[in-house]
Parts: C-alpha cells; structure tokens; sequence
C-alpha cells in the first residue's frame, strides 16, 4: 500500500513539473499573440493580460496589405522546399551508400561528416558569399538553398546513416533474390521502412532555411529578396517599432513550423531514437 501512495506521489511530482514547463513554454508566445492585437494606442501598456482590451486584428491587415511580407513568405517558401527536397534526396541516398557500402575512405568521410558540425556556420558566410558572387547567385534564392543544403547536410547523412544501420540486410537479400536490382530494392524497400528518419531529415532541412538569420542577411540584399527571418529585422525600426505589426509578423512567421512539428509528431521519436541503435 505504501509502494501505490509512492508511485502516485511520483507521478504527481513529474505531472507538475511537465506542467510548469509547458506553461512556461507556451506563455511567451502567447503574449505575443496578444501584443500582436493591440490597438495603436495600447503599444507600451504593462498589462500582464494575454488579449488586451479592444483586441483588433488591424495589425495583421497592416502587415499584409503595407509591408511586402507575403514576397518574404513567398522566398522563405520556395528556399525552404527546396532545400528540403536537396536535403532527403542527398542524405537519403549518402546515408544508405555509408551504411551498406565498404570502400576507401569510407570511414574518413563519415569522420568529415562529423567534424563539420563542431564549426559554427557563421565560419563559412566569408566564402560562400565570395563564392556566389563569383557565381552571380547574390540576391537569388538558388545560392540561399545551395548555402542551407551544405550546412544541414553532414547531419542529415549521420541521421540516415545509422537509421539504415537498423534495418536488417536480409531484407534487401530478399529482394535482390526475388529478381530486383539494387537501386530497386534500395527504392520500394528500404526506403519506406526508413520513413520515420526521412521526416526528422525533412524537419531539419526546413528548421535550417526557414529560420536562419545571418546567412540570408548577408546573401539577400535587395528588399524584394528577403526571407521572412530578414524582413521581420528591417520591421525593426532604430527609434519607433510597431510592436503589434511585429508581432503579428512573428505570430505567422511560427505558424507554418508549428502546424509542420504536428504533422510529423508521430515521426519524431521513432526518427530520433531508432536511428542510434547502431553504429
């Protein structure tokens, strides 16, 4: 009787502190939802309250109709999908070559791989700006994906890699002796079975374009170019910002990421665990 009254003392305690935890973490975005609809004249209030008195949308009617922040959500869009198409195409495939595949400088590739992260991706703006310009990709979303694809790569390959290092290669044996080739096999077996690591590999390809700052700063310098990260900093002004517009923008600017995290729930621990049980 006193190990039941323990048990459910303890799940009391973890039930409480989970909850703590998601109020803290939902609170900050709900008070930007609700500075994203005050009225003009409620913009520097210190209420605590999450909706203001006379909530209005005229913000996100401001942000849409005066600002040209749907031509950001539409170069935000288009980089982002694309470079998650780059992304599962090549780490899908450099992934399954890494694991099924023994050749020379196998391991000193993987190694590469790995090294890389341990760098900021600050390091690489200089070059890659230089190399762009060489190219004339300056102010085109083109170089913005090849800069995104680069830096979610390595990872994308580790991830793959050992996702596939759990699939049995019977499977494939299997396959390659009822009469199918190897890209077949790869294609309508191993594939589907590696869904779960393919989402987490999408959701890190699109984390990386749809949020980044510092690169699309530096890369899009023409007002029509920017990225919703970059047009939400120009909204910033140095002396007056309209807080309730700003907030709006980031309101949306979450949505798209958010409605995708619950999409692919069901994904993320199969994708993020299974994926480490081999090396």
């Amino acid at each position: 009787m006193a190990l039941n009254r323990d048990s459910k003392f303890k799940r009391f305690i973890i039930h409480f502190i989970l909850i703590i935890m998601v109020i803290l973490s939902v609170y900050p975005a709900l008070r930007v939802f609700g500075t994203s609809l005050r009225p003009g004249d409620m913009l520097h209030t210190t209420s605590l309250g999450i909706i203001p008195e006379g909530a209005t949308f005229e913000a996100y009617v401001n942000l849409i109709t005066n600002t040209p922040f749907l031509r950001w959500l539409l170069n935000s869009l288009i980089v982002s999908f694309f470079t998650v198409m780059v992304g599962i195409s090549l780490a899908s495939t450099a992934g399954y070559v890494f694991s099924r595949k023994k050749f020379p400088g196998r391991r000193a590739g993987l190694t590469f791989f790995l090294i890389t992260q341990m760098f900021p991706a600050t390091m690489l703006v200089l070059p890659m700006f230089l190399l762009l310009a060489r190219l004339d990709l300056i102010n085109n979303n083109l170089g913005l994906i090849i800069m995104y694809s680069t830096t979610a790569l390595p990872l994308c390959v580790w991830q793959m890699k050992g996702y596939y290092d759990t699939i049995p290669d019977s499977l494939e044996e299997a396959a390659l002796v009822d009469g199918l080739n190897q890209f077949q096999a790869f294609y309508k077996i191993v594939l589907p079975l590696a869904s779960p690591a393919l989402v987490i590999t999408g959701l890190f390809s699109f984390m990386t374009a749809w949020s980044e700052f510092m690169v699309a700063r530096v890369v899009m310098t023409n007002e029509s170019m920017y990225t919703l990260p970059v047009g939400l900093f120009q909204m910033a002004g140095n002396f007056n910002t309209q807080w309730s517009q700003f907030s709006a923008a980031s309101v949306l600017i979450m949505l798209p990421a958010l409605f995708l995290f619950l999409s692919v729930s069901k994904y993320l621990v199969g994708g993020l665990t299974l994926g480490g049980v081999k090396g």
